[in-house]
């Protein structure tokens, strides 16, 4: 009879598996908080005229609203309650509006978005804005933001 070979088997114990890390939080941006002129200069001209020409529909609106960068755009608030906020991309602006989206009259259905946090209008020329309707959401945006 032939011998059996002894198997040597490497035994190996699986070390147990770190605890998962937790998610490091962000750090805030630099310019949380900043003021908001900072954020039209550096806009390329195209976008600052329209920019511009927003802001001032909604200082008209809120003279009352404080504004300040968070997400690097400005964010108005009305007593501590977001009301709007402008955003620029490399081709376009938008107006965000903050609450429910059917608080907007919106026949033309120039606003889009339809979440609970608000609609935006998007824009890329300032031939486009149209005016009277930014006032009357901007209107409802004071309310909805004076409501609370």
């Amino acid at each position: 009879m032939a011998a059996k070979k002894s198997s040597t088997k490497k035994t190996t114990t699986k070390k147990p598996a770190a605890p998962a890390k937790k998610a490091a939080k962000p750090a805030p941006r630099a310019d949380f908080g900043a003021p908001i002129d900072g954020f039209f200069a550096k806009q390329p001209a195209h976008l600052r005229e329209i920019l511009e020409a927003l802001r001032g529909l909604v200082e008209a609106a809120a003279p009352a609203a404080t504004a300040s960068l968070k997400w690097g755009m400005p964010f108005y608030e009305l007593d501590g309650k977001m009301m709007c906020a402008l955003g620029a991309h490399k081709a376009h602006v938008n107006l965000i509006l903050s609450g429910p989206a059917a608080a907007y009259e919106d026949d033309d259905g120039l606003l889009i978005g339809e979440s609970q946090l608000g609609r935006h209008l998007k824009l890329t020329a300032i031939e486009q804005l149209p005016r009277a309707k930014v006032k009357a959401w901007l209107a409802t945006a004071v309310k909805l933001a004076r409501a609370g």
